[in-house]
């Protein structure tokens, strides 16, 4: 249970070594966009690649070719699924979500809060988080595409208000 062979840890310490180079260098070949937490697409895509490297490690079943190849694989994957995105505003629709106003004014918007599944109590965390004292201090509050919370607070008087051109207000 506590030990099996050494030939089990030193398979874990090759395997484990040349898996993580690989990945590293695959990840440094792809770019920073790779790992980035813009929304949940790349947080599958982050999640499936430790998925991956932990089976590498630890399943004497999957060859060290075979799960560089995957990690490969998810990584081209997300490359294409950016690139696509960036190039096609309707394949970019079907990945990614948009951001989402959730107050405005210092009022909540329950209907956007609802479709979100956004509780009152998380979205005064998040003022809370930012120092607001009073929800008259917020112009606004976003959902953001990779799920948290931004809260905008009033410029001042004498700014310009801030705007919001990329939120939809639902």
């Amino acid at each position: 249970m506590f030990f099996d062979s050494w030939v089990g840890l030193g398979r874990v310490l090759v395997v484990g070594t040349l898996a993580y180079v690989a990945l590293v260098a695959i990840l440094r070949i792809s770019g920073k966009r790779t790992l980035t937490k813009l929304n949940a697409f790349d947080l599958v895509v982050t999640v499936a690649l430790g998925s991956t490297l932990a089976t590498v490690l630890l399943s004497k079943s999957v060859a060290l070719a075979e799960g560089i190849l995957a990690l490969a694989l998810l990584v081209f994957l997300q490359f294409a699924i950016t690139w696509l995105s960036v190039r096609s505003r309707g394949f970019q629709s079907l990945v990614k979500s948009e951001p989402t106003l959730i107050m405005h004014r210092g009022r909540l918007l329950e209907t956007a809060m609802r479709h979100q599944r956004i509780t009152r109590e998380e979205v005064m965390a998040a003022l809370r988080s930012s120092e607001v004292v009073d929800a008259a201090q917020v112009t606004a509050v976003v959902l953001e595409t990779d799920g948290t919370i931004t809260v905008i607070k009033n410029a001042g008087h004498d700014a310009e208000e801030p705007t919001l051109a990329t939120v939809r207000k639902p």
